[in-house]
């Protein structure tokens, strides 16, 4: 199997061609430094991603508050991870970096709060 992948590592974005089967890589072609080949590797195996996405929040004048994984989450298991974000239902005040979720899918990550929802003013 081939895979083209677009590096992040740095602002560069080589386009690295990955083939193999499985977790036996056999050439990795196109990158222009080491981290961008180890990035390449990895994501050919095992890719992972920061999952971003909002919860609902009560008592707040903001009905939404921003929320992210504090590390990156096997790409396999984000759609699920989003299934269980959704059905989050916060109580304002909502903090920045607070665990809102821990061990998500037993994971060892936690979904986080990226942002604030202060308490509705009566």
């Amino acid at each position: 199997m081939e895979k083209e992948i677009t590096c992040t590592v740095c602002p560069m974005g080589c386009r690295i061609t990955v083939c193999g089967e499985g977790e036996v890589i056999r050439s990795v072609k196109g990158y222009t430094c080491a981290r961008g080949e180890q990035y390449a590797r990895s994501e050919f195996v095992h890719p992972v991603r920061i999952l971003t996405s909002t919860a609902l929040v009560s008592g707040s004048n903001e009905p939404l508050v921003a929320v992210r994984s504090n590390r990156p989450l096997p790409k396999e298991l984000l759609m699920n991870c989003m299934k269980k974000i959704h059905m989050l239902h916060l109580q304002a005040p909502v903090h920045c970096y607070q665990v809102l979720i821990p061990n998500i899918m037993d994971t060892g990550v936690d979904i986080v709060a990226s942002g604030e929802a202060k308490r509705q003013n009566s």
